[in-house]
């Protein structure tokens, strides 16, 4: 075993790193992007579109190998940051891109993680080659969640993977899935943890496609119950919500 496996973070030590990191990763989903970066090989590339303030991008970086490239694209212009933060803030970016940074210093890997500050649409000529596992966490209306889907993901390389979050929740990202994966061809539906949904890059049968538009459809109650959890929180009735297993918080 090389020294810089042995001194890597665990999973464990990783999540407990990015415990006071503000964002929206439950365990089961960090552990899911851990998976995912510890297979990729050896100088393969990952990006991750939407970083905030760097609670995902540090557990992809701790678990990637030390040669992998690791690409965040976030313009930090202090809008889309959660639940009704759609309009850009110059200030909040700021304060965003700083703790961003800060936050991957502390975790020892912003040396590793090459930032581009730029819109997803505008980056894509950042990023040279395919692409070995791509995270989607960008804006989640249909507008953008479905070019990041449909050009980000045309990068990644056959069997690579395609981690999205806030699938069958937010109604942007469940509209693009609905137009470009749940009848894909070239999109197999691996699972999901929660909200994140991860696709691998696969070439599918026609039998392939119906079986992978039933497993996905089996996720449209759980994006009806997202739905209800949403409404009842923006009517105050959080009680309520919590009788559909949401503890007060907005689903994710």
């Amino acid at each position: 075993m090389s020294t810089a496996a042995q001194t890597r973070p665990t999973f464990e030590e990783t999540l407990a790193k990015v415990s006071d990191v503000e964002g929206w990763m439950t365990d089961a989903q960090a552990r899911r992007l851990w998976d995912a970066a510890s297979a990729v090989p050896a100088g393969g590339v990952i990006v991750e579109i939407g970083s905030f303030r760097g609670r995902s991008m540090i557990v992809l970086a701790h678990a990637a190998d030390p040669s992998v490239e690791l690409v965040a694209v976030d313009p930090h212009m202090g809008g889309d940051r959660g639940p009704n933060e759609y309009d850009p803030d110059d200030a909040l970016g700021e304060a965003d891109y700083d703790t961003f940074h800060a936050n991957l210093r502390a975790a020892g890997v912003d040396d590793r993680v090459r930032h581009v500050r730029a819109l997803s649409a505008e980056a894509l000529g950042e990023v040279q080659g395919e692409l070995d596992l791509l995270y989607v966490d960008g804006a989640h209306r249909y507008a953008f969640a479905k070019p990041d889907i449909e050009q980000w993901g045309g990068r990644v390389r056959d069997g690579g993977h395609m981690l999205i979050h806030d699938c069958f929740n937010a109604v942007g990202v469940m509209l693009a899935q609905l137009r470009l994966l749940f009848a894909s061809r070239r999109w197999r539906y691996v699972g999901r943890s929660g909200s994140l949904a991860q696709y691998r890059r696969t070439h599918l049968t026609t039998r392939g496609v119906a079986g992978n538009f039933l497993e996905q459809a089996a996720g449209i109650p759980y994006f009806v119950r997202n739905c209800v959890v949403k409404a009842l929180i923006v009517a105050h009735l959080r009680p309520v919500a919590r009788l559909l297993g949401e503890h007060g918080h907005w689903p994710y």
